[in-house]
């Protein structure tokens, strides 16, 4: 028992008191130990009690009735609990001769409960048989007893409350009907309606929709699909190999062949898990039918009915309710169908985010590279819902054709060979649509223009800083719209081939009545047409319009699913990082091993390391050094295992923590990124703190270490945010450390004492195997091995004494550059920034039903001009049907005359031209919207878009981009398509439910009576409704944003997770933010449900008024009219199930013009030009800047950054710029460039004030080389000039001048070299050295220069700044400190502090002055 104890607690996450809101009892504790407490209470002392009893004899007390039947019922339900424990023991055995080497989980908790049964069986006996020994004995009251059922009941208590389940969803305990009409939802109607509802209104997830219970059931089957994918690959490759090499042709088909494969592969996987289920739905849907095909046969009875004159009443009223009857029950079945179909939608999505989210962790970097974080995003926003659309419509597919066939079975009854007429006319139909159907498919490129607008945006929210500081929004902003162009002009073409489609189908009702009724009577002039033909063939018309709509539909949604499923299949099927790619043996005296090892990005890319070999003694410090690109950080990947081992083998001994070069933050608190998922230890987390030379950070936040941390770290500077990710893994107490040059952006001062109190000799990690790369040479001495990496090869090794004795390479590179190593400044905190504790979350107001204002706004952005034009067209399509279908009913009551029917040729003519006129308007109205919808679209996304761009810095530190993303994304697509498709619906019919009430009233005016309280009560119950259903979707869209940011993070931190080996941990948080959001979207389905059910049964209400008042006119009324009016009414339940389908995705859909409206009241930047500027084009000319009284703040309120700062800065004058964190140095950079606006006092650049001239007139003639250097995913070309502005020959020599000239000359495409989406394919040093030449290519007459050089090594700084004395000799040149050494020739170095200037003066005198900047050169070793 105690090892199954151990097996369960190493399943079930442990209590923790300090981080849950709700510790509890282990599942095994609670089993074992609460259950056998009270009964070894009882037989441990019951010998005792009966000892007592046996010496204390009171008189037997008289067994009465009561006695003796409370004695007989506690031995049976002993017995009855004796028989449970049996049949589980049984089952237990089975499963254990089943697999004895599986005894985990499942039997502990199969175990326990046995335990549980058979412990409380034998004291419950024992207690019975001591309550007799008491009578016996003459005892009346027993405390013995009475402790023993208290001991009972409070043990059982603690178990029953954890299974008491808070907030369950009620569908698990409702009964039969209320499942059936959905009444169990009534109560959360309500409650949205009074009040706005909350998260916390809603249930908790049924067990069986939960992301664990799914994904887990799927997991493993999807894992054998994927070996057998991978298997098929290599015995084809396997044949390949021996012969030639495939030609191009055959690899892009085989290629093609993998993903359709993989697609099918998932479809039959989620078909194993979901189908059961599914199939329950499919039995409704057959069941619907059954009664939808029996309803025209009794139409066809009352007709009959209505024709015999002598025929007895109750036979009419019989029809009349068995026609509603049927009706009802139609409806029930339809909407429990749609039920199971939302609910294995919701299940599908659920397990496609799964799976998605578990590959993005153990994708390797070559599959990485080809999907970037926007087309994952994709994956799991738009593919997802085309698989839930594909459930729903699925079984149309193939119930559509069989409900066709039938259709025209009963059709041929009724008109005999006429109703080939309409087989002709259905064929003639169907090829069409199947043609528009495949132009449709192959328009779904406008997929690949999302995803490439996705993935720009993407990577313009990562970059908006460099956009900002460059003035490059513009050029984005064209690139953009490029693609979005060409997403609306598939889309356009899309739509009008659509409308082809819907007004062939809409018009299909008209086009198979008019061949069958024409051939019909022109066949043979004894044909007539009476109501009975008429009207029952017109209602097996309008149920055969359902199926000929929903088959274009059904199959492109099905051609759209197989395109998602192909896309998603073809991810879920890339290329992982392989397990065997690090062992974890243990090692005799090392830490790490690498033996002969050669290493790749890719299996086909060439060696990015090759003939290494490593042993690093455990408990040592290595170095690693080399210049930019020499593969350092290649190094510590192939250590993690993230690289392709071509050959060699590569083993740690124990645990790792990694610190990447780039530090990777989560959006979270400092305690959460620091303790990283472990439980908090105090003391040692202060230690810690204290060591990364935090704590003083922790004093300037605003919440200490419970401040919340923006996304990226974008309230935090960069040092802070590396000292918070060496914390994180100083924190983990692993035993291997690999730490890529963390020191790189940190203080001089702080440098060391991390170095002293944490990597060093004496530090915390000073028994621990370190492998840390490094460009600082102070530290190499105390290293006990250093690795000199070139071009991918171990050149030396050894320690620094036994380096510097041989006089190679590396004793020349150490003599040059040890004394230029120390370096001081990091940007100043951006705690200081004003970023609130809490960031900005994805969230509106609860209305209680979308404004007014949304829908004016839409349609004012269609324009008056389209929207008149629609609405006179549906009156008119609407007014052409109400006309040819009364023309008909006068047709039917045409009295015969000598067998026939007179004029018959007229009225056939009359008939085809309405009907044919309402098909023209029906294709004029849906094209109409759908351009008006693009229209609206392509003016929403664009206010957008420039609403983002011209926000402030401030605005992207406090919205996540996740928030963002999905405004580009989900709710962008929502407008595209949803809300044109839905406004279809809804309008049509609405005007089709007017054409029908108008038929019902003209026919049987006391309808009226009926229908206006049906209505009233339809108006009544849709108010319920809406006022629900758009807090829920409002809900929904809320807990959507967080899935999408959470997925972005860890993509890009997902190397950081592995090596942490914390995937459980972000799984768990992964599944449950997808529970969360499914928490608001089952009850969103659920409503829709529960509107269409209670709104039928008003149109059943509708058909069983009008057939009862026919009836009762039977002598007033003509057959024809009556079954113009019942017939009408048939079709009330289907027209109100799609306005309310229709009406709740334009409501629902329409909130997304409200969330990208959003963005348009929020703060904006200054306009980017000024009209009318008089700036001289060569402006600035000389580059001097003058600081008058110049004061900054981040947010008002706050401490000012910059405290009345006056200062000249002469033309080609240099600069320095220095002072501790927080001093205001990079402020003075951000007032500059205006990222931040002057709280008071101006800036003067050649005596112009900065503030009246446009940010892009600003920005784009002054330069700055920032910390960060991004890149954008494009050509290297692009990167450099976006504009295309400049000449390649320009463009050489500013590489020539960045040292990249090589580097650049080497690579495939050269200029045209497609850089990855961040650059990644690029190393850091590279990227910086881009942003040089960026710098050098716009050769403005100021540079800022802002820790420009922290990620190069030394020798490659040294080469920048040569360069940039004597290409920007000319130019103004402002450095934040960087290296002091690279300031020392300046003229002039300001020191900052607090945000004032405390020095300032030649760094020759500020030395001889012994004041601050004396002591700072002192701690660098250059004084």
């Amino acid at each position: 028992m105690t090892q199954l104890c151990r097996q369960k607690r190493r399943k079930t996450p442990k209590l923790q008191p300090s981080n849950q809101h709700k510790p509890d009892l282990t599942e095994c504790f609670q089993n074992t130990v609460l259950v056998w407490f009270p009964c070894v209470y009882l037989w441990l002392l019951a010998p005792f009690y009966a000892l007592k009893l046996y010496c204390h004899d009171c008189g037997c007390i008289r067994i009465s009735t009561l006695c003796t039947a409370k004695t007989v019922l506690g031995f049976l339900l002993s017995s009855v609990r004796g028989l449970s424990f049996q049949n589980t023991r049984l089952t237990f055995t089975i499963r254990c001769n089943a697999s004895l080497t599986n005894l985990t989980l499942t039997h502990c908790r199969t175990l326990s409960p046995s335990l549980s049964l058979t412990l409380p069986h034998s004291p419950q006996v024992l207690a019975i048989c001591i309550i007799q020994l008491e009578r016996i004995r003459g005892c009346r009251s027993s405390v013995f007893l009475f402790l023993f059922w208290v001991l009972a009941v409070v043990c059982s208590l603690v178990p029953l409350r954890a299974k008491i389940q808070l907030n369950p969803c009620p569908v698990k305990d409702a009964s039969f009907l209320s499942k059936m009409l959905f009444w169990w939802f009534t109560g959360l109607v309500v409650k949205g309606y009074r009040t706005p509802l909350e998260a916390g209104d809603l249930w908790n997830l049924r067990e069986e929709d939960t992301s664990d219970k799914i994904i887990s059931d799927l997991e493993e089957e999807w894992t054998t699909e994927c070996a057998k994918l991978q298997q098929q690959e290599k015995t084809m490759a396997a044949g390949v190999a021996l012969g030639t090499r495939l030609p191009d042709q055959a690899q892009i088909l085989r290629k093609l062949q993998k993903e359709q494969s993989s697609g099918f592969c998932l479809l039959r996987t989620l078909a194993r898990n979901l189908g059961p289920y599914f199939l329950t739905g499919t039995m409704c849907i057959i069941f619907h039918d059954f009664f939808m095909f029996a309803i025209p046969q009794v139409l066809s009875l009352l007709l009959g009915f209505m024709n015999e004159e002598d025929a007895p009443l109750w036979k009419g009223y019989f029809y009349a309710t068995l026609m509603f009857l049927l009706s009802c029950l139609q409806s029930l079945f339809n909407h429990q169908y749609m039920y199971t179909c939302f609910t294995v939608g919701m299940r599908v999505k659920t397990a496609v985010m799964g799976l998605v989210y578990r590959k993005s962790l153990v994708i390797n970097s070559a599959s990485r590279r080809t999907c970037t974080v926007g087309e994952i995003v994709n994956l799991v926003s738009a593919d997802t819902q085309k698989l839930m659309d594909f459930v729903v419509y699925f079984n149309a597919v193939w119930l559509a054709p069989i409900e066709i066939a039938l259709c025209l079975f009963f059709l041929w009854q009724h008109l005999g060979p006429s109703a080939l007429a309409g087989i002709a006319t259905v064929i003639l139909i169907f090829p069409l649509n199947g043609f528009i159907a495949k132009k449709r498919s192959k328009l779904q490129v406008q997929m690949k223009f999302m995803d490439g607008r996705i993935k720009l945006m993407n990577e313009i929210l990562n970059g908006i800083k460099i956009l900002k500081f460059y003035a490059w929004e513009k050029a984005f902003l064209e690139q953009v719209l490029g693609y979005r162009e060409k997403e609306l002009k598939a889309l356009k073409k899309s739509q009008i081939l659509y409308s082809i489609s819907i007004a062939s189908f809409n018009s299909s009702t008209f086009l198979i009545a008019f061949a069958m009724f024409g051939v019909y009577v022109l066949i043979d002039d004894k044909n007539v047409l009476d109501a009975q033909k008429v009207f029952v063939s017109m209602a097996l018309i309008n149920i055969l319009k359902t199926p000929l709509s929903q088959l274009p539909f059904a199959m492109s949604t099905t051609m759209q699913a197989i395109v998602s499923l192909k896309r998603l299949g073809k991810y879920l099927c890339s290329e992982e990082l392989k397990d065997d790619n690090v062992a974890k043996a243990p090692l005799n005296g090392e830490g790490v091993l690498i033996d002969n090892g050669m290493f790749s990005w890719t299996k086909e890319g060439p060696p990015c390391l090759k003939r290494i070999n490593v042993r690093v003694p455990q408990g040592s410090l290595v170095a690693v050094v080399g210049h930019v690109g020499s593969g350092k950080s290649s190094l510590l990947s192939a250590m993690l295992g993230e690289t392709e081992k071509r050959s060699g083998s590569v083993s740690i001994k124990g645990s790792v923590a990694y610190v990447p070069q780039q530090a990777w933050i989560q959006n979270a608190t400092v305690q959460d990124n620091v303790t990283f998922g472990r439980e908090k230890q105090k003391t040692w987390y202060q230690r810690v703190l204290d060591a990364c030379a935090l704590l003083p950070d922790l004093e300037i936040l605003p919440a200490g270490d419970s401040t919340e941390i923006g996304e990226k770290g974008l309230n935090l500077s960069g040092g802070q945010k590396q000292r918070v990710s060496l914390a994180r893994a100083v924190y983990r107490k692993a035993d291997v450390y690999l730490l890529d040059d963390p020191l790189s952006a940190v203080d001089a001062h702080v440098g060391q004492h991390i170095f002293d109190k944490v990597i060093g000799p004496k530090g915390v990690l000073r028994n621990k195997t370190r492998v840390l790369v490094t460009h600082g040479m102070s530290f190499l001495p105390q290293a006990d091995l250093i690795l000199v990496l070139v071009d991918g090869e171990i050149t030396e090794s050894g320690s620094y004494q036994e380096l510097l004795s041989r006089h190679g390479a590396f004793a020349d590179f150490i003599h040059t550059f040890a004394s230029n190593d120390r370096k001081e400044s990091v940007t100043e905190t951006a705690a200081q920034r004003g970023v609130c504790q809490f960031l900005a979350t994805d969230c509106l107001s609860f209305l209680p039903q979308v404004r007014l204002e949304m829908y004016m706004e839409y349609f004012k952005t269609i324009g008056m001009a389209f929207i008149i034009p629609i609405v006179f067209l549906y009156a008119f399509q609407q007014g052409a049907s109400l006309t040819y279908n009364y023309w008909l009913s006068l047709w039917a009551d045409e009295p015969i005359v000598n067998g026939t029917q007179v004029d018959t040729d007229m009225k056939l003519a009359v008939y085809g031209a309405l009907g044919f006129a309402q098909g023209i308007a029906i294709f004029g109205t849906t094209v109409a919207i759908s351009v008006g919808g693009i229209i609206a679209s392509r003016h929403l996304h664009m206010d957008l878009l420039k609403n983002v761009l011209h926000s402030p810095m401030s605005f992207f530190e406090t919205t996540p981009s996740g928030n963002l993303l999905n405004r580009f994304a989900k709710e962008i697509d929502a407008i595209d398509c949803m809300i044109p498709d839905g406004l279809k619906m809804m309008l049509g019919y609405l005007f089709k439910l007017m054409e029908v009430c108008i038929i019902v009233m003209l026919a049987t005016p006391f309808a009226a009576v009926v229908i206006l309280p049906l209505a009233i009560l339809y108006a009544f119950v849709q108010s319920f409704y809406v006022a629900t259903s758009c807090q829920l979707r409002r809900l929904e869209s809320v807990s959507r944003s967080p899935i999408y940011t959470h997925f972005n993070e860890t993509v890009q931190g997902a190397s950081v997770i592995r090596a942490f080996g914390e995937q459980h941990r972000f799984i768990v948080q992964a599944n449950k933010r997808v529970d969360f959001n499914q928490t608001s979207y089952f009850p969103r389905f659920v409503a829709t449900r529960w509107l269409a059910v209670n709104l039928e049964f008003v149109g059943n209400g509708v058909v069983l008024a009008a057939a009862i008042l026919s009836v009762m006119g039977k002598d007033t009324l003509s057959p024809g009219i009556v079954g113009l009016a019942v017939s009408h009414s048939l079709q009330v339940t289907g027209i109100l199930s799609w306005i309310v389908r229709s009406w709740t995705d334009v409501e629902n859909n329409i909130v997304s013009v409200e969330r990208v409206k959003e963005y348009a009241d929020t703060a904006k930047e200054a306009v980017w030009t000024v009209e009318g500027s008089s700036l001289p084009l060569a402006w600035p000319q000389t580059g001097t800047i003058e600081f008058q009284d110049y004061g900054l703040q981040y947010r008002k309120g706050l401490d000012w950054a910059l405290k009345g700062i006056t200062l000249k800065i002469q033309e080609r004058e240099k600069v320095g710029i220095v002072g501790r964190t927080g001093a205001g140095k990079s402020s003075l950079a951000l007032g500059i460039f205006r990222i931040l606006e002057a709280a008071k006092g101006a800036i003067y650049i050649d005596g112009v004030n900065i503030a009246e001239i446009g940010l892009h007139d600003l920005r784009s003639r002054i330069t700055i080389i920032p910390q960060d250097p991004v890149l954008f995913s494009g050509s290297l070309r692009m990167n450099l000039d976006p504009f295309d502005t400049y000449t390649d020959e320009e463009i050489w020599n500013s590489l020539e001048l960045a040292h990249l000239k090589n580097f650049v000359s080497n690579l495939p495409d050269k200029l045209n070299y497609e850089c990855s989406e961040g650059g990644e394919n690029l190393s850091l040093g590279q990227r910086q050295l881009v942003c040089l030449a960026r710098a050098l290519l716009r050769k403005t007459k100021i540079l800022v220069l802002d820790e420009a050089t922290a990620a190069v090594d030394l020798e490659t700084d040294t080469l920048i700044q040569s360069t940039i004395r004597q290409q920007f000799e000319d130019c103004t040149v402002l450095t934040i400190a960087h290296r002091l050494n690279t300031i020392m020739d300046y003229t002039r170095v300001i020191v900052m502090d607090k945000g004032h200037i405390s020095e300032m003066d030649s760094p020759t005198n500020l030395i001889s002055n012994r004041g601050q900047f004396y002591h700072m050169c002192r701690e660098a070793g250059l004084v």
